[in-house]
């Protein structure tokens, strides 16, 4: 996706946090995204994967180490947002473009296909009452990618949808990170969705988390959904589980 003479957007150098309490969160992060690259963190729950995201993010601070983000234009899809009051599935995604000055028709255009990429084409007519669970990330995606941010954090952002649309929302994203040149940093427990959509994968240890290993994934972008079942996939997909499972098995298994 990327140029190799593009800088990167995201630089984190031995980032650490170690929180009041004593209990130390993230241990020596090396990690860099650069435009148009959608680069997973994957491990298991507690290794400080939304920890790090929230540094990112600027909501929380490092102890250690050197964090760069060269943008100021962030977007951050929670695990669990929160829609605005009184905007249905319609008007919801235009919220963030028209904060920043972006002119009506323009996001009218822009928020109008970003409805039908996150999958609420359908349900657009409906107030803000339906968006629960999925539909609501869905909606803060669609949200942040009418902002058209440089820099997109995603916070498991597919996990309360079923496989199928998982992937199908997937496929549309990453479409979106080519067309856009957008950085995308994924937090998730998928290691499947982590090779199926990212271009570098850095797998986390328990906690503290630690890099415990870094793959590239190599397939071409648009990825045909027939890739998913080839044994390239399979062998990639085995590679990046064993190094998890090593970095979360105690020391002397």
């Amino acid at each position: 996706m990327a140029s190799s003479a593009d800088g990167p957007v995201l630089e984190l150098e031995g980032v650490g946090k170690r929180f009041s309490d004593g209990l130390l969160a993230l241990d020596s992060i090396d990690l860099d995204v650069r435009p148009g690259e959608l680069v997973s963190v994957v491990g298991p729950v507690g290794c400080g994967k939304t920890t790090l995201l929230r540094i990112v993010a600027g909501l929380a601070a490092p102890t250690s180490g050197m964090l760069a983000v060269r943008t100021r234009r962030i977007g951050y899809v929670f695990q669990d947002p929160t829609p605005p009051p009184r905007r249905g599935v319609r008007a919801n995604p235009k919220l963030l473009a028209e904060l920043d000055g972006v002119p009506r028709a323009e996001r009218q255009r822009l928020a109008g296909h970003t409805i039908v990429v996150v999958g609420l084409g359908e349900l657009a007519g409906l107030p803000p009452q339906v968006l629960l669970g999925g539909t609501r990330v869905r909606a803060s995606l669609a949200r942040w990618l009418t902002l058209l941010p440089d820099l997109l954090l995603l916070d498991e952002p597919f996990g309360a949808l079923e496989e199928l649309t998982r992937y199908r929302r997937g496929d549309e994203l990453t479409r979106l990170f080519m067309e856009r040149g957008v950085a995308g940093l994924l937090a998730t427990r998928s290691v499947t969705e982590a090779v199926s959509l990212s271009c570098r994968v850095a797998v986390l240890s328990g906690g503290p988390g630690r890099v415990v290993g870094t793959f590239q994934v190599p397939f071409p972008y648009p990825r045909a959904p027939r890739l998913r079942r080839s044994s390239a996939f399979s062998r990639l997909v085995g590679e990046v589980s064993e190094r998890l499972r090593a970095g979360v098995a105690p020391p002397n298994l």
